[in-house]
């Protein structure tokens, strides 16, 4: 077993590493203060050739493989969730489903702008009533006259209300069947369709300087070719593009408790008491080498999975595991250093606070640990 980064891949991390350092971490706190978007370090991070890094040159892409993606999104959380938000959402949701299930017209005709930075996609799964439990949607698509006419809403999708997006594929129901069964189709639906409406979400604890947004379908046409794979393939495409964004959370909630381990390891070294740095307590110690060996725990199961993924292999059950224990450790590791840094980690002049906010969404969006643990049990036969 090799463990080493190959130089390229070494590369990525450090160059990302200091773009994150000296691009994105001077601006994150005041970008969170007003959840704005920010449309230049969007445009940075394409220029970086960070969005559609797996992609082959033929669509604008890296032609890399998935590790050096995720390394990627990785030390964007690093420094601030919302900026690996964007990169990650867009890249293993919306670029994905495009990429694996698009015609060769259909991918020559959206990728090359989506790996520009000038140019966003969104992922129109989740519904108000229709979660975890994505078969619940209630959105639905009607075949007319060579144009698929669509009805519904959908909720919380990452990337679909900024000036630079540029559409969605969105999940439908194409047929009901007299038992209940339904067909589920995928659909193309670019801005400014007659009949879409996106609504940017407000108010939100984490992620503040990403977009969320509300999609609203009123009888909206968009071409028959505008399918995406085949139809009632919908729930299979979404579900196994799910797979894929899970390694990408991973990567963010990875990411993050790297950076809160390195806050609370400086801060415990800068501050005293009782006439020594409190890092010398053992009881700060412990808590501290527990958080380095929950990290290293976290990057080993994640590298394997994506190393799975870049050998052709089954890496779906690994992709659910990596996805809960990176979430899960990313809450633990934020907990602790804020506990570490007492008072002054309950305040927004330290970054703690936002990544311990941040933290939250990682068990819940993309699955929650609750599905994940589902989808675990049953790839181990419960």
């Amino acid at each position: 077993m090799d463990f080493e980064l190959t130089e390229e891949q070494q590369l990525i991390r450090e160059t990302v590493r200091d773009f994150a350092e000296r691009e994105i971490k001077p601006v994150a706190k005041d970008l969170d203060e007003k959840a704005e978007f920010s449309y230049e370090l969007t445009e940075k991070m394409g220029e970086l050739g960070l969005f559609g890094m797996y992609l082959p040159e033929k669509y604008g892409g890296q032609g890399l493989d998935t590790l050096s993606y995720i390394i990627a999104v990785e030390e964007l959380a690093r420094i601030d969730g919302s900026q690996a938000a964007t990169l990650a959402a867009h890249n293993s949701l919306g670029i994905g489903p495009l990429y694996y299930y698009g015609t060769e017209e259909q991918k020559m005709k959206y990728l090359p702008p989506l790996c520009t930075g000038k140019g966003l996609w969104g992922f129109g799964l989740t519904e108000p009533n229709a979660g975890s439990d994505s078969r619940g949607t209630k959105t639905t698509a009607v075949l007319e006259n060579g144009e698929w006419l669509i009805n519904g809403s959908k909720i919380f999708i990452t990337n679909a209300a900024t000036k630079i997006s540029l559409g969605s594929t969105v999940q439908a129901v194409t047929k009901v069947y007299e038992n209940g069964k339904k067909d589920f189709t995928t659909i193309i639906v670019e801005k400014d369709t007659p009949g879409f409406k996106t609504v940017e979400m407000h108010g939100k604890m984490m992620w503040r300087a990403s977009n969320t947004a509300e999609l609203y379908f009123d009888d909206c046409r968009v071409p028959e070719e505008n399918l995406l794979g085949k139809i009632g393939e919908g729930s299979h495409i979404m579900l196994s593009t799910l797979d894929n964004g899970r390694l990408s959370i991973g990567a963010m909630g990875l990411g993050l408790a790297q950076g809160a381990f390195e806050m609370a390891l400086q801060y415990s070294k800068e501050r005293k008491q009782f006439g020594k740095p409190i890092s010398k307590f053992q009881v700060n110690a412990f808590k501290l080498a527990d958080m380095a060996l929950k990290v290293e725990l976290a990057r080993n199961l994640l590298y394997k999975a994506c190393w799975l993924k870049d050998n052709g292999k089954p890496f779906a059950k690994e992709a659910a595991m990596s996805k809960l224990y990176c979430s899960e450790v990313a809450k633990q590791v934020a907990d602790e250093a804020v506990q570490i840094h007492g008072g002054y980690g309950l305040m927004k002049d330290y970054d703690i606070e936002r990544f311990y906010r941040d933290q939250r969404l990682l068990q819940i969006g993309e699955g929650t640990s609750e599905i994940q643990r589902l989808v675990i049990s049953r790839y181990i036969g419960c």
